[in-house]
């Protein structure tokens, strides 16, 4: 038996229905629930002198507190924690929120950063919370490079991945190139790349170099080692997270200690730090995690929510995930449907561009 179904069972019918309805109006409202607002929507009927007592005594469970004196009660972070895994009732994702986000990724959009842009986005506005999508790493298969001349002192190196995304990088390329050669250096470049990542192709050039030394005269070979050069692996890769929506979050505040709340929130979303831990916060298998508060590793100081699930390649290997993040009082029941099915059509879409 888990901690929250043990202490579930303490609770007598009663005690339970005081204690899920102070949750449901709080996560509704935001405020402290007193015990004449309860009375009017029990089942069984109470003195609001009764319902008061209940509440003590599940204030004396900590599951609930008064934030004032002779004030309702809210919920504690222990309280929301048996709510969410004890009373929560999750249904399906709702029709209108399924074609809303269906509708966003039907574009035929291509370049899979874009894409995961538009996912976070739409999940932001759905939601009205802060939206935060980790995209994959670059380990996918390179299909195409392309060297494409800016003026003399400046090209870009073109990387189309077999699962859509598209990486640009500028580079300084060597003196005298000239289309011919970009043209070399390119289709000496795509003859290798077939099948293999950008860390294979890095770890293999040298000696593919050496070994056909004839094939590639030396513009075009100078050229290939030059792009090379700026393909070194990224591997903290901040802008891999993408965060959309900060403004939902101060959309219904105006307590001091909300606003300062709030602000660390915007702090460590600035910074994008940790983000293989947030991709940590998924380990377990697939399926939608809630952190309430301080148990949010990564956002604790802020005292904020963070309902997320990852997404898996056509492997079932995780390699990315979607989150919702917002005070405590996010409406759970509404957000983890939309958070798992986000993820999984995420997986489904990038694992079909990785069979293309």
């Amino acid at each position: 038996m888990t901690y929250s179904e043990n202490l579930l069972s303490e609770l007598n019918d009663r005690s339970r229905e005081v204690f899920r309805r102070v949750v449901e109006s709080y996560l509704s409202s935001g405020g402290p629930v007193g015990s004449r607002t309860l009375t009017r929507s029990m089942t069984e009927r109470l003195s609001a002198a009764t319902v008061r007592n209940v509440m003590q005594d599940l204030e004396h469970l900590g599951l609930l507190d008064s934030p004032h004196i002779s004030a309702g009660r809210i919920p504690t972070q222990q309280g929301l924690r048996l709510f969410v895994d004890s009373l929560l009732e999750v249904g399906s994702v709702a029709s209108e929120d399924r074609e809303i986000m269906d509708a966003a990724l039907s574009t035929g959009e291509k370049d899979v950063t874009t894409l995961l842009d538009q996912v976070s986005t739409t999940l932001s506005a759905i939601t009205n919370g802060a939206s935060l999508v980790l995209s994959p790493k670059q380990d996918a298969v390179i299909k195409h490079i392309e060297f494409v001349s800016l003026a003399p002192d400046r090209a870009l190196v073109v990387l189309v991945f077999a699962n859509g995304h598209v990486e640009n990088r500028m580079i300084v390329p060597p003196t005298g190139q000239t289309p011919s050669s970009m043209r070399e250096a390119a289709n000496f470049l795509n003859a290798l790349v077939e099948g293999r990542t950008l860390a294979e192709l890095r770890l293999n050039i040298g000696q593919e170099i050496t070994q056909r030394r004839q094939e590639v005269d030396s513009l075009a070979r100078e050229l290939v080692e030059s792009g090379l050069a700026v393909w070194q692996p990224q591997d903290d890769q901040p802008d891999r997270l993408i965060v959309r929506g900060r403004s939902n979050l101060l959309s219904d505040t105006n307590e001091v200690h909300d606003i300062e709340r709030i602000r660390r929130l915007f702090d460590d979303l600035e910074r994008k730090r940790d983000i293989a831990e947030f991709l940590d916060l998924t380990e377990g298998g697939e399926g939608v995690r809630i952190f309430i508060g301080s148990e949010n590793k990564l956002f604790s100081l802020s005292g904020s929510s963070l309902v997320v699930s990852p997404y898996m390649n056509a492997d079932r290997q995780i390699i990315g995930a979607v989150g919702v993040i917002g005070p405590t009082r996010l409406n759970y029941g509404r957000i983890v449907p939309i958070v798992d099915y986000t993820a999984q059509l995420v997986g489904k879409l990038l694992s079909e561009r990785g069979r293309g």
